[in-house]
């Protein structure tokens, strides 16, 4: 399956990005903990840089603790700040205004080391591809419900100015993903978390892949969800057993294999299949 996805906003978001960078203190780079280096932007560190960047990997919840560690050393090793977070909880906030305080500590000390009063709060330029969780980031440091959120990509279609508190100005920006996938393997993983609209996918392709990779590295956590003895290597057969399990039938007693492959692709991204990371440091390296 070859995955290419570059809507005509998201090429105009990467111009707006640009010419906003004169006015923004530093950079949150959003991405998703089970896939960071898949859910990179390529174009990202072209655009930014040379700005302060704090890294966040949201949707920690779901991902392996594990290797979200390894991912912390990872980015930190490359001269970035990085957090585990869940965008959906309060908890996290306050640390990431605190990074970003800290991260434009050194600017603002230079231009009081000039005789420049600084009265104007940090600005942030958040950045990620989409269905990231960019826009519940977004309302849960504003504490409330200013930009769009929704569990399809490509909620957020323009630019706006947000404000946390006095210190602190967030701007948000539709997500940008690079027009071409160079790796397929990216666009895999892309599509199982969920950052490909689902109208441009094959299910049962993607969920093939799912589950080879499954099998591969979290076998135990397929066995207890699908209450499997043995993992099949033929996937017809493990599309059977699971779909059996989940009564995913037709009529006749056959099996739905749609079905079946939507069920998977829930559990997955719902956690249920247990917390996975597909983007493995080592792997990058």
């Amino acid at each position: 399956m070859t995955i290419q996805w570059f809507p005509g906003h998201m090429a105009k978001a990467k111009r707006q990005v640009i010419e906003k960078l004169k006015l923004i203190d530093v950079v949150i780079e959003l991405v998703d903990a089970r896939i960071p280096y898949s859910s990179r932007n390529p174009m990202i560190d072209e655009i930014i840089s040379g700005k302060p960047r704090l890294v966040l990997l949201n949707k920690a919840d779901l991902a392996d603790p594990k290797k979200t560690d390894e991912w912390i050393i990872y980015f930190e090793n490359k001269g970035y700040k990085c957090l585990a977070i869940n965008a959906q909880t309060k908890n996290d906030m306050k640390n990431i205004i605190s990074e970003c305080k800290a991260l434009t500590q050194e600017k603002f000390d230079k231009m009081r080391a000039k005789g420049i009063k600084n009265t104007r709060a940090i600005r942030a330029l958040i950045v990620g591809i989409p269905n990231v969780g960019k826009s519940t980031l977004i309302n849960r440091l504003a504490n409330k419900p200013i930009a769009k959120t929704g569990d399809r990509p490509g909620v957020t279609t323009g630019q706006q100015w947000i404000k946390v508190g006095k210190e602190f100005e967030l701007l948000d920006t539709p997500g940008i993903l690079w027009p071409k996938f160079e790796d397929q393997e990216v666009g895999y993983r892309l599509a199982v978390t969920g950052a490909i609209k689902e109208n441009l996918l094959d299910f049962q392709d993607v969920v093939v892949y799912a589950l080879k990779f499954l099998t591969k590295y979290y076998p135990d956590n397929l066995k207890e969800r699908y209450q499997l003895n043995e993992i099949s290597t033929e996937m017809v057969e493990l599309f059977d057993q699971i779909g059996k399990f989940r009564g995913c039938l037709m009529g006749g007693g056959l099996i739905d294999y749609d079905k079946t492959a939507e069920v998977v692709i829930r559990d997955l991204r719902s956690g249920k299949l247990g917390r996975l990371t597909f983007d493995h440091p080592s792997d990058i390296e």
